[in-house]
């Protein structure tokens, strides 16, 4: 039989999959406010984010204008997100890529990006953006120093508003049936926020634009204040913020500018997956989180589309992970335990280091080099019975050399106090405000950790 391919329904590449994500409507979030609440599923594109739409219309404008020729290379400062895009294009169009990333981005996107083939350097984040070291200085010079290469730019190109201008903002209107009173759009570049405000203020211009910017970024304290004021503040949130003025990012097209810290964005993000089945990224956390707080403004049949930009499946080892949550205090429970505070801990202290009396002196001051720690518990049979004291046993040491091989038992002091792990810190706080500078922490009959005044102090702190 003779195959008929006009009968085939396919696209000649991925890069025609592009494009026309869904609007889904928010169910259990926005549950209690006030009018109704869409998502624009930029995880729909072909890898995964918004920034899927500006690759491609980037190179081929490259290619239009004679910059890039065939066996050309591709450079670009990137998040992650935009490097993705244009890698899939680079792929389908026979160029390679060379992308330079701070290096807060997750593991993830560096292996994505890789697996596309593309070569990625990874540069500082805390760094002021004209420091040479910092992603976008690396990646200029990258292009001195590369032959038939061009640099992308995603942060003054004008194709990058352009290419939401021609496709996301009519996408919108389109799904709307011009029934849209809120556009909200987390920024970074601004490209986003900037062509689809554009062109729905051209459609309506009573129509808001808000933007969400995360805490540390500049750019909401610019829109309000008109002053540059770039003091270096990290956070963790990937993607969006910035310490300086993108030339992509067009202010007039936005009414207002909201808020969102870490803490408020990756909870929202993990919200967003185990409560409406959308599995997104950190940004759209922050999104989401802006959102909500715009949402006292809106009336019963008012119609807010809020721009979720990629997937979670790259950040797997952050946000989705609970001990990195946990380490850097975003996963606090209602009820915080002596158990949470040790999961809190850096991996390498949270596992015990213990002596039992037989052990020497001299192991015993093996142990505190090794792992940093300054006193040690001694446990027989399962059970607290004594303390060594790395002072303690260094002076007993220096005067008498012999006794690096006596046995702790001679020189310990009295055990800590054990503490149940399920206890909250206050109990714990009681022990280490008088005389006692560590307790013991005991679950199922065995001691699972140690905590010290240091490590309470710690994460009261963060």
């Amino acid at each position: 039989m003779l195959t008929d391919i006009k009968k085939i329904k396919f696209y000649e590449n991925i890069l025609g999959t592009l494009g026309n994500t869904p609007l889904v409507k928010f169910n259990k979030i926005t549950r209690g406010y006030k009018g109704h609440y869409f998502a624009k599923m930029e995880t729909f594109n072909p890898g995964g984010s918004v920034k899927d739409r500006i690759g491609l219309e980037i190179i081929e404008e490259a290619e239009r204008e004679g910059r890039l020729r065939p066996g050309g290379t591709i450079v670009e400062a990137t998040s992650g997100n935009t490097g993705l895009g244009l890698a899939i294009a680079a792929t389908i169009k026979g160029y390679k890529c060379i992308f330079t990333m701070p290096d807060k981005m997750s593991i993830e996107k560096i292996r994505l990006l890789r697996a596309f083939g593309a070569e990625v350097i990874v540069t500082p984040t805390a760094v002021p953006h004209d420091s040479s070291e910092s992603y976008t200085e690396v990646a200029k010079r990258v292009v001195r120093e590369t032959p038939n290469s061009i640099l992308a730019n995603q942060y003054f190109n004008p194709k990058n508003p352009e290419s939401h201008f021609k496709t996301t903002g009519p996408e919108i209107w389109e799904q709307t049936g011009g029934q849209i009173d809120y556009f909200v759009c987390s920024v970074g570049t601004g490209g986003t926020i900037s062509g689809v405000g554009k062109y729905l203020k051209e459609k309506n211009p009573k129509i808001k634009i808000v933007g969400i910017d995360p805490k540390g970024s500049i750019l909401r304290e610019y829109f309000y204040n008109k002053k540059f004021n770039p003091v270096l503040k990290t956070y963790k949130v990937e993607g969006i913020g910035q310490d300086w003025l993108p030339g992509t990012l067009n202010f007039e097209v936005i009414d207002d500018m909201v808020e969102a810290n870490d803490k408020e964005s990756f909870l929202m993000a993990r919200r967003l997956t185990r409560e409406e089945g959308l599995f997104v990224g950190g940004s759209a956390g922050t999104a989401m989180a802006g959102a909500l707080k715009y949402a006292d403004r809106m009336k019963e049949n008012d119609v807010m589309v809020i721009l979720l930009p990629d997937t979670g499946e790259r950040y797997l080892s952050k946000v989705y992970n609970d001990d990195w949550m946990r380490e850097n205090g975003f996963l606090i429970p209602d009820r915080v335990t002596l158990r949470y505070i040790i999961q809190s801990k850096a991996k390498n202290v949270q596992q015990l280091v213990a002596v039992d009396p037989a052990t020497t002196v001299r192991k015993a001051l093996d142990l505190f080099k090794e792992n940093d720690v300054s006193q040690l518990p001694v446990i027989e049979k399962g059970k607290p019975v004594g303390t060594v004291i790395d002072n303690d046993l260094m002076s007993a040491v220096l005067e008498d050399h012999t006794k690096l091989d006596v046995i702790v038992k001679t020189l310990m002091k009295p055990a800590y106090p054990v503490l149940g792990a399920s206890a909250p810190i206050e109990h714990a706080i009681d022990f280490l405000k008088k005389k006692d500078s560590a307790v013991l922490v005991e679950e199922d009959h065995n001691i699972i950790g140690i905590l010290t005044r240091y490590d309470v102090i710690e994460y009261m702190a963060r």
